[in-house]
């Protein structure tokens, strides 16, 4: 491998809050992608690693949920907090110091197995920065009660924990140990970890931008507030695409540690020429949830069907609002043409039979799931929603601005009564794709990982 896509020697993991397929849609896609991507550039077996407290049964089948998948080589890459929380160790009579529970704070008890108490967890009700208080976590050891300084003490106790073993598998103890954080909070958390040999590298996955989310101007808000205002203690931030990191850079400033380093696709194979696409079916795939807007695409789709008789809105994925767009699709009257499918483990073969992709979103990261449909030959219709789908699209599909049920049906009335129309976009469409394949991705994410590992960290004093 030359250099020039080969990693710097060091140990890398990615760190999610929460990273479970099914429950996190392309969020749990796109985090295993990194991993496997760091992989082939030259990390020595990278880690997933999440922090929820759901039950150890609950992660284990997460964990064959990803190999059996092949999003991660095997289990042993997959690794939580709580359950090794649970399963005690050396490291927790390490962390901390001696101490008990902090004045006036309720706390709960976490038991293992046998029903012993392993910890004392702080507990804040319906409080958005409860992973930055102070209030002592306990964990009981053979030795006595430790307390550690909240939620991030005991997050960067199991990091150090972790970076320590890898440390003696090297016999290396001051080998360098990348955290690419995948959620904001985990970054909040650990921007006061000042250890000189950990290097912060954080990931963006959706927009920034307050609802209607169209103005990069608008006041920010909430956790996204919180989280720009840690940006320059990041040795590198990975935007998904060009245009978030360049409005966030002319409002906030350019701290020099930001990288183009979009979610990754497998381009596969070309879609099988017997195939019979039907020239009038139109396919989504996405959450059933707010920010997808599905419901925009049903609202159209009255329009549709009434200038192409036959088409039909093949919709795929869970949700939410799968309720509330059942019946707005039996009060419009089209449920002849439009059906919801739920979530589908045939995704190629439903993109297959399709004529044309649809995503009418509000706002994005990136949209993976263009990326996917391209990669089978889709020409898109999508929404000009920020950010995404402008820089995926490019010469295979129609933008129609956001929120705009007029033009989205314009849209999908032309694109479905022009076959030549079709046949053209869809032949940019693979070239389209494999921009976002792992070859094309990986020389960005070396660049930016030589760029965290061979500056110091942004976090010693």
């Amino acid at each position: 491998m030359s250099s020039d896509t080969r990693l710097p020697d060091a140990d890398y993991v990615v760190l999610g809050s929460r990273i479970a397929l099914g429950l996190d849609g392309g969020f749990a896609v796109a985090v295993p992608a990194r991993l496997r991507l760091l992989e082939a550039a030259g990390a020595r077996e990278p880690l997933m690693l999440s922090v929820d407290g759901q039950s150890p049964e609950a992660h284990a089948a997460q964990r064959q949920a990803f190999v059996d998948g092949g999003h991660v080589p095997d289990a042993s890459r997959v690794r939580n907090l709580f359950d090794e929380l649970l399963a005690g160790g050396d490291w927790l009579a390490r962390a901390g110091e001696p101490g008990g529970r902090t004045p006036g704070v309720v706390y709960r008890t976490v038991q293992d197995a046998g029903h012993r108490p392993v910890a004392e967890l702080p507990v804040f009700e319906n409080d958005p920065e409860w992973h930055l208080r102070d209030a002592n976590v306990v964990v009981h050891t053979p030795g006595g009660d430790r307390v550690l300084r909240g939620f991030r003490g005991l997050y960067i106790a199991w990091l150090e924990a972790i970076a320590d073993e890898r440390r003696t598998a090297a016999g290396d103890p001051d080998r360098l140990f990348v955290v690419v954080c995948e959620s904001r909070q985990i970054g909040e958390a650990l921007v006061e970890w000042d250890d000189p040999r950990v290097r912060l590298v954080h990931t963006i996955h959706n927009s920034h931008l307050p609802a209607p989310h169209d103005d990069p101007s608008a006041p920010m808000v909430g956790l996204w507030d919180r989280w720009l205002r840690t940006l320059d203690a990041y040795d590198a931030v990975l935007w998904p695409t060009a245009a978030q990191r360049d409005e966030v850079m002319a409002r906030f400033g350019d701290p020099g540690t930001f990288h183009v380093v979009p979610n990754t696709i497998e381009l596969g194979s070309e879609p099988d020429a017997a195939s019979i696409r039907d020239p009038h079916r139109v396919v989504m795939l996405n959450r059933l949830a707010p920010q997808k807007r599905v419901d925009l695409a049903v609202r159209a789709w009255p329009a549709v069907v009434a200038a192409v008789p036959d088409a039909h809105l093949d919709v795929y994925g869970d949700g939410p609002l799968r309720d509330e767009l059942q019946g707005l699709v039996d009060e419009l009257g089209v449920t002849a043409s439009v059906t919801l499918h739920g979530a589908t483990s045939q995704r190629d073969a439903v993109f297959d039979r399709s004529s044309v992709f649809l995503t009418s979103t509000a706002f994005e990261g990136q949209g993976l799931s263009i990326a996917e449909a391209l990669a089978r030959g889709l020409p898109v219709v999508s929404t000009d929603a920020r950010y995404g789908p402008r820089e995926a699209v490019g010469d295979a599909g129609v933008l129609v601005p956001p929120g705009d049920v007029e033009a989205l049906a314009g849209a999908l009335i032309a694109l479905l009564q022009d076959d030549a129309r079709r046949a053209e976009l869809a032949a940019h469409a693979r070239e389209a794709a494999a921009a976002f394949t792992p070859e094309a991705v990986r020389p960005a994410l070396v660049t930016a990982m030589h760029t965290a590992v061979e500056s110091p960290s942004r976090r010693v004093r």
